[in-house]
């Protein structure tokens, strides 16, 4: 399943998963949650929006995640934190022990700092990330064209076997 950080309609990390999800290992599939209708998290919402209930739903389905996490002031991005924090509030974990594919487009860095923070957040959550292969992609090049969608091939290549690695870890 897959998250996204970014709301934008261009965003290169929503063009990320769209290639991801396109270039699975036989047999896999893939669902998209969408974050950008969840509200805030608040504890003292006395019911719980169905907007949440319907992306929990889809974690607590998923066999495996894989996030899409930009960088916002050298940190993860609001929306996406807001749908880790919703989803930790749950009873009964819908993450816990869960493998995690991590990927990015940003900045100079190509989001590394949101992805250091982002891997921080997977203890308490008890997500498992995988370590390699990294991808990791600078959103400002010639690696995307104007819909968001990556064109570079070592960027293509290093999607395909970090699915690889996911389907694997399963």
């Amino acid at each position: 399943m897959g998250l996204c950080g970014s709301l934008r309609k261009a965003s290169r990390n929503a063009g990320l998963l769209r290639f991801a999800a396109a270039h699975l290992p036989d047999g896999v599939s893939f669902e998209r949650a969408e974050v950008g209708d969840l509200p805030f998290y608040n504890a003292d919402l006395a019911e719980k929006p169905a907007a949440v209930s319907r992306v929990v739903e889809q974690l607590r389905r998923a066999d495996a995640l894989v996030i899409a996490c930009p960088e916002y002031n050298y940190s993860m991005a609001p929306a996406l934190k807001n749908a880790l924090d919703w989803a930790s509030r749950e009873a009964e974990s819908p993450l816990a022990g869960k493998p995690l594919a991590i990927m990015g487009a940003g900045g100079g860095m190509g989001t590394s700092r949101a992805q250091y923070h982002l891997r921080q957040t997977c203890v308490f959550l008890d997500l498992r990330p995988l370590n390699r292969p990294e991808v990791f992609s600078n959103a400002f090049g010639a690696a995307f064209n104007e819909a968001g969608d990556p064109v570079d091939e070592k960027l293509q290549a290093l999607i395909r076997q970090q699915m690889q690695a996911l389907a694997a870890a399963v």
